[in-house]
């Protein structure tokens, strides 16, 4: 049985070289998502000659303000690697100043990624769907992962539309909220994430037994056997990262 962590911090977790051989041992497919384009390297080094882990170029929304000069080192980097992430907006007790910078960063990036085509990119959101939804648009060339989705329910329909998935967590999954949002998502439309380190609990160790958890957990949701719900989810993970034809 061979899981999927679609949206994972690398480079904070506690000892991330011991944290790649683990998941190469545990055979799970992960995209390790970066903060900024000055860690991308860092993460791109731990995963070099791995078979399970992919280094993910990001720019957070919540430091684009600090760091807004790093905009052309990110644009030079895209076409190093087909996995984007985390980038997005963040409209949260944000000033209206910062939230224009996260705007014009992030139609760049898009506006790169659609160029380029084929890119898989994993969205924040929190308090911007609209925006999200609305800049990324539909018919774009790619592959387009709501990680962590909170925001309001009719957009979901929007969404799916045009043909986003949605990433799902353990957080989610003991949430009414997220609970609410994962039941109006149909199979072939969702995908796997720890969002680790920040999900786990102080002695929680990331390992597949968590990865365990959530499919027992979304099976009972859904309402399908646990076995026929890792069907769905490897069958959508693999559907993800396949090459264009």
């Amino acid at each position: 049985m061979y899981f999927h962590d679609t949206h994972f911090h690398l480079d904070l977790m506690k000892d991330p070289e011991a944290v790649v051989q683990q998941i190469e041992r545990n055979k799970c497919y992960t995209i390790a998502v970066t903060n900024s384009p000055s860690v991308f390297f860092y993460s791109k080094r731990l995963s070099l000659g791995t078979k399970y882990t992919r280094a993910a170029l990001g720019f957070h929304p919540e430091l684009v303000a600090e760091r807004y000069q790093e905009l052309p080192k990110y644009l030079d980097l895209l076409s190093q690697t087909r996995y984007i992430g985390e980038i997005g907006l963040d409209n949260h007790q944000k000033s209206a100043a910062d939230f224009h910078k996260q705007l014009f960063v992030f139609k760049k990036i898009i506006a790169a990624c659609r160029a380029s085509g084929d890119k898989i990119i994993t969205i924040h959101s929190r308090k911007a769907e609209k925006d999200v939804l609305q800049i990324i648009g539909a018919n774009f060339p790619g592959k387009i992962i709501l990680h962590w989705y909170s925001g309001p329910s009719n957009l979901i329909d929007n969404a799916l539309s045009n043909g986003y998935y949605f990433s799902v967590n353990m957080r989610m999954l003991n949430s009414k909220n997220g609970r609410n949002i994962i039941q109006k998502l149909p199979l072939d439309r969702i995908l796997l994430e720890s969002d680790a380190p920040f999900t786990l609990s102080r002695n929680q160790r990331y390992h597949s037994i968590l990865f365990q958890e959530m499919v027992a957990e979304l099976a009972t949701l859904k309402d399908f056997a646990k076995d026929e719900m890792f069907y769905y989810l490897n069958k959508n993970f693999k559907k993800l990262i396949e090459a264009p034809k």
